[in-house]
């Protein structure tokens, strides 16, 4: 296991709802020193992570984040705000009222919309696998791959359960060449993150990995 590489597909994470600048900060500490792929931070502390950190790591930030159902002007205004403030990667929630039913080209317009609005930044986009029926997962592969977006995302880690390994498995089965993998929510082991990595994922959102490695 290579701890490193580990590291290096990290979004090092802290999205909950009383994290302070301090808390942030420290993040960014974290992931500097620990070469991590990113932080993902809640996008009210982009620019200030931005001006501290300048060029020194890239930035992720959440859209819609974590309920997934406001309009999608919403989250396109929210896409270009972030991006203006330094973000450089784009997480956004799907809309799963409107996948579950089967209002399938709104979820794949509102994806390619806000991938539009990206531009040549990364957009991940979070199905949450965990309210989601293994039919619905696959037709989202179909839906992310059509609208050209960057990568699939198992979860916001604020529902009921986060990744696993058969949806990583499932995934691989049904995306297309375009789009990449990154699992999220609950990933508590070194064991754990290798073993994503092993079944293809090249992104882990996680807070706990860098705490694993420090405490060592």
């Amino acid at each position: 296991m290579d701890e490193k590489k580990i590291l290096a597909a990290c979004d090092h994470t802290l999205l909950a709802q009383g994290a302070t600048w301090d808390e942030i900060k420290a993040l960014c500490d974290d992931g500097m020193k620990y070469q991590v792929a990113s932080v993902c931070i809640p996008p009210c502390y982009v620019k200030q992570a931005r001006e501290y950190m300048g060029d020194k790591l890239p930035i992720t930030t959440v859209i819609g984040f974590p309920n997934g159902n406001m309009t999608t002007a919403v989250k396109v205004f929210e896409t270009k705000d972030a991006l203006a403030n330094g973000a450089d990667e784009i997480d956004m929630v799907i809309n799963i009222g409107e996948l579950k039913a089967k209002n399938y080209k709104y979820v794949e317009d509102e994806i390619r919309e806000i991938k539009a609005a990206c531009g040549s930044h990364i957009l991940k986009v979070i199905i949450e696998t965990c309210l989601l029926t293994d039919e619905e997962k696959i037709k989202m592969c179909e839906l992310v791959t059509n609208a050209g977006a960057d990568f699939i995302k198992t979860s916001t880690g604020f529902s009921t359960a986060g990744a696993t390994f058969d949806d990583i498995k499932l995934f691989s089965e049904h995306i297309g060449p375009n789009v990449k993998m990154k699992a999220a929510g609950g990933i508590s082991s070194l064991e754990d993150a290798q073993k994503f990595l092993d079944l293809g994922a090249s992104r882990l959102g996680t807070s706990r990995v860098v705490k694993i490695v420090k405490s060592k």
